[in-house]
């Protein structure tokens, strides 16, 4: 039973009828192994109260600029998580009959967000095992006080409960931040947005540092029909007409210093195959051409992101901005699904992905830089061993990310942790980020990390691999410390605090 220290609100007394109980057990995610167990127990509540740093997420900056309530439970816990889409969808549940926006503003969707939520609640068993499950059941019970397990008897009491909460001013956004005790969290913003969000919290005099992320991929997508768009965008944040290669470099150089000046320590760049080459400056201005032409071909598209990459690199050496690299996933892989709803439904799918000849023309070029530093992701898990830690533990300038997406799981992370450690270590790696659109399943998603990593370190010292002196040293540098380091978030230029704040995770002031 977890202790009412712990609990961050009170429970409001159900209805009589009530579905079974629902506890969140001290030990869940340790090894039944007393010996690791224990290990795993003293860990993790050393690790537990340590501030968030989230520094790769798609939360809406909007959200915390203006401060607004959230609306209802079905708009906050189902609507924004493409997680639950996909398994629903999965087992015939229409998308429509799930509230889903459509590109048609005059379809029919089920408008109803209480209809919305029984349906989901009625499906809620679809997630025993999942890393959705344990995220979802983490925010009912941590943060909505929430006793009785979730179900189709239980839907409408517990939507009851979560509604009354977000009335509630200590539920705000920007509330929940500070209760979540998040020291910096970064969003994720297209090259061209004009950050009016991020302008706008850093005028506001708020302590919370909010950062973006530059994210140009939709520029580099020569082939796209959307390309000349994109350009246009680009041509209106810019202030001036772009038209040939050398002035879109030159308005990419300058939308990275806007980002910086707003705080940004990162890019981000997500592609389907991590090919890197540098082509000739001749060889450039004709594809940027070929391109303005709306001549572009598929063939040339890859060539001139390769060519991307290798300037994306080029300018985080002279600037400072750490890259991430998210390659792998076939994106919108149902074609109907993204005809009808568009992007991120829940059907994007992992791809094979090769590391080692793709990266080599890029690391020959920069690996051994101390300007430069790269984080890659994969959702590939037969790279780990075979390549990318390998890479990290040689290249001063890689990171290896967290497992992600797909792998952001118990076993998932168990599995990373095996796989490269031995080859990389730990501190050749980038922490945790939650990479989230749901602000917040935010500490549900770093607890569970915390429990995963305290696990799997309790393990090395029941084995007398490690000693335990030795693992709290490991378990502050994967939950707090590595990130910190590998984003390049300095506490002397973060806003001054405003005071002790306090957090789900530690249940405490941290």
């Amino acid at each position: 039973m977890v202790s009412p220290a712990r609990l961050l609100v009170s429970p409001i007394p159900l209805a009589m009828t009530a579905a079974p109980a629902f506890a969140l057990h001290p030990d869940r995610f340790f090894d039944a192994e007393p010996s690791v167990r224990r290990a795993a127990r003293t860990l993790y509540e050393e690790m537990r109260g340590l501030p968030l740093v989230c520094p790769h997420g798609h939360v809406d900056p909007s959200l915390l600029s203006e401060d607004r309530a959230f609306p209802e439970p079905a708009a906050l816990l189902i609507t924004p998580d493409h997680y639950l889409f996909r398994m629903l969808f999965s087992q015939g549940v229409s998308m429509e009959s799930l509230g889903v926006p459509t590109r048609d503003p005059k379809a029919a969707i089920e408008r109803d967000p209480r209809k919305v939520w029984r349906i989901f609640a009625a499906n809620y068993h679809l997630f025993r095992g999942t890393p959705s499950r344990a995220w979802l059941d983490y925010e009912l019970h941590e943060l909505f006080g929430v006793r009785e397990r979730l179900g189709a008897d239980s839907a409408d009491r517990i939507y009851d409960q979560i509604d009354e909460r977000l009335k509630s001013a200590e539920f705000k956004p920007r509330a929940l931040f500070g209760r979540f005790n998040i020291e910096v969290l970064a969003t994720t913003d297209a090259a061209t947005d004009d950050l009016p969000h991020h302008r706008t919290i850093r005028e506001s005099g708020w302590n919370g540092r909010v950062v973006p992320t530059f994210r140009p991929d939709a520029l580099f997508r020569l082939a796209a029909p959307t390309w000349r768009g994109e350009l246009a965008a680009l041509e209106r944040v810019h202030g001036a007409s772009i038209g040939g290669f050398t002035e879109f470099r030159d308005a990419l150089v300058a939308r990275r210093a806007m980002f910086r000046s707003l705080g940004a320590t990162a890019t981000d760049h997500a592609v389907e195959e991590p090919y890197t080459e540098r082509l000739s400056p001749d060889a450039v201005d004709a594809l940027f051409a070929k391109a303005l032409r709306g001549d572009a071909e598929a063939a040339d598209q890859k060539r001139f992101e390769a060519h991307m990459l290798m300037e994306m690199a080029q300018m985080s050496v002279d600037d400072g901005l750490v890259m991430q690299l998210h390659p792998g996933s076939l994106r919108d892989h149902n074609s109907q699904l993204f005809a009808r709803f568009g992007p991120d439904k829940g059907a994007d799918i992992p791809l094979r992905t090769e590391y080692t000849r793709n990266l080599r023309a890029m690391l020959d070029a920069f690996g051994s830089d101390p300007r430069f530093r790269i984080v890659l992701f994969t959702l590939d898990e037969t790279t780990y061993s075979r390549e990318l830690a390998p890479l990290a533990g040689h290249y001063p300038a890689v990171r290896l990310g967290p497992a992600w997406w797909f792998h952001d799981s118990v076993e998932g992370m168990t599995r990373y942790r095996q796989l490269t450690t031995e080859t990389a270590g730990i501190y050749n790696t980038a922490g945790f980020n939650d990479d989230t659109r749901a602000f917040c399943s935010i500490p549900a998603r770093h607890d569970l990390a915390r429990r995963v990593d305290a696990n799997w370190l309790g393990g090395l010292v029941a084995r007398h691999v490690i000693e335990m002196d030795e693992a709290r040293a490991m378990g502050r540098a994967l939950a707090y410390e590595l990130a910190r380091e590998t984003y390049k978030f300095d506490v002397a230029s973060a806003p001054a605090s405003a005071g002790p704040r306090h957090s789900v995770l530690a249940g405490a002031t941290a």
